[in-house]
């Protein structure tokens, strides 16, 4: 793993003025963390966007996540469901949600004087359906922890040892992904389900996904939390009433990244 540190800071290095786009995730946090040891503060920007698909807590946590690196955030409006291909649901969306912030990213880089812009997928992302990176690589953006052939482990174990609050964060990926393919996306739908995550999490669960399958919400949870979660069901149902749901069902094979994919 020192090597392929060592290859990833020589990545950077070759870089003189970069944006970052920013999540505040576990990789784009630990990305922006090695490129602030290795290029000057002034020389990063971070550029998240404020979607609809990207909850409000994880904005918060992006903003104070910066603010403890020490590096400039900026805060752009981008509504992905102006994106007719994303909101009707095709299993090409993230390509065409992807292609169209990318395209504006770029913008922002050269207008504020940066020649490279720095995503944060990794070397495990290519073994999953991920469409989002077609239009990464048509975009000519550099992805340094996949070029450094950094996995999501070593990536954690890395920002552990940066002692990054990131470190042990749950994976959390766009809240397009509760929906199945084909059914429509809309605002109202996303702040149902963004909801029902919100109050779940806090009844203690850790990793977990409510998916949405038009009045129904399925659940998934890790299969650690199988248990408790069938104990807290009462509860759990009664969030996804408030949410909007109708019926609610527990998910007997438990918490998989990537869920919606299975029918591909």
């Amino acid at each position: 793993m020192k090597e392929k540190i060592a290859n990833l800071k020589k990545i950077i290095s070759d870089c003189e003025s970069v944006v970052i786009a920013f999540s505040g995730g576990v990789d784009s946090t630990m990305l922006a963390a090695v490129t602030a040891d290795v290029l000057p503060k002034e020389n990063i920007l971070l550029i998240t966007a404020n979607t609809s698909t990207f909850a409000k807590k994880e904005l918060l946590e992006s903003k104070q996540i910066a603010t403890t690196l020490g590096l400039r955030q900026e805060i752009i409006g981008f509504e992905e469901l102006d994106v007719k291909e994303f909101s009707d649901n095709s299993p090409e969306r993230c390509y065409y949600c992807k292609r169209e912030l990318f395209c504006r990213i770029k913008k922002i880089a050269r207008e504020r004087g940066h020649n490279v812009v720095f995503e944060g997928s990794n070397k495990d992302d290519l073994a999953d359906y991920r469409p989002g990176l077609r239009a990464v690589d048509e975009n000519g953006i550099r992805s340094p922890l996949r070029e450094a052939q950094l996995t999501k482990d070593e990536i954690r174990q890395i920002s552990a040892e940066m002692s990054l609050a990131t470190a042990s964060k749950p994976a959390m990926a766009c809240l397009a992904s509760r929906f199945p393919y084909g059914e429509k996306i809309t605002k109202e739908k996303l702040q149902r389900v963004g909801f029902a995550e919100e109050k779940i999490a806090s009844l203690g669960f850790r990793q977990f996904r409510v998916r949405s399958h038009n009045d129904l919400a399925r659940v998934e949870v890790e299969p650690s939390e199988m248990n408790c979660a069938w104990e807290k069901r009462d509860e759990i149902a009664l969030i996804c009433k408030k949410a909007g749901f109708i019926y609610s069902a527990l998910d007997f094979t438990g918490y998989r990244s990537g869920a919606m994919n299975e029918v591909l």
